[in-house]
């Protein structure tokens, strides 16, 4: 599928607020029938579109109180170990969201964690000790003002 028609970004855009919706609903939303939403929806999911079907749990109520943002340098910018950086970090289930950037630092993690105490715990076995590891830096998240997954999909 190389291109999405305006059925197939009023679809996805839905499913990006409530993936739960029925069919019956996405069709009076899209202006389809159900099946044709259905087959859609197929079609979209086995093109990559729709990566995954999540729920967004609350982290507070399960024990995740506390956000971190951490700023993390490598020692060295060679290709096997910037790899085996990111082949760590999607281990650590903490790590909800880790990215390769540009700029100050070599990768930014969104760190979720109980509290203080346990954060510690967390960079002790990621960062202390670890030899290609130059430094880290760590914001800890008072307020989250807007927090989303959803893609822009209209202009």
């Amino acid at each position: 599928m190389d291109e999405l028609d305006q059925f197939d970004v009023a679809l996805l855009d839905q499913l990006q607020r409530d993936n739960r919706q029925t069919s019956e609903a996405l069709a009076a939303a899209v202006g389809l029938s159900a099946t044709a939403c259905q087959r859609r929806m197929k079609r979209l999911r086995e093109a990559g579109y729709i990566a995954a079907d999540v729920s967004i749990l609350d982290p507070a109520k399960v024990g995740r109180r506390t956000t971190f943002i951490v700023q993390v340098d490598l020692v060295r910018g060679r290709a096997d170990i910037v790899d085996g950086f990111k082949r760590d970090m999607l281990k650590v289930p903490e790590v909800q969201q880790c990215y390769y950037v540009t700029g100050e630092a070599d990768f930014v993690l969104i760190v979720v964690a109980e509290d203080l105490a346990h954060y510690e715990q967390l960079t002790r076995r990621l960062f202390y000790g670890n030899n290609v590891i130059g430094k880290f830096h760590t914001q800890v998240v008072m307020d989250s003002v807007k927090l989303g997954l959803t893609i822009p999909l209209e202009d």
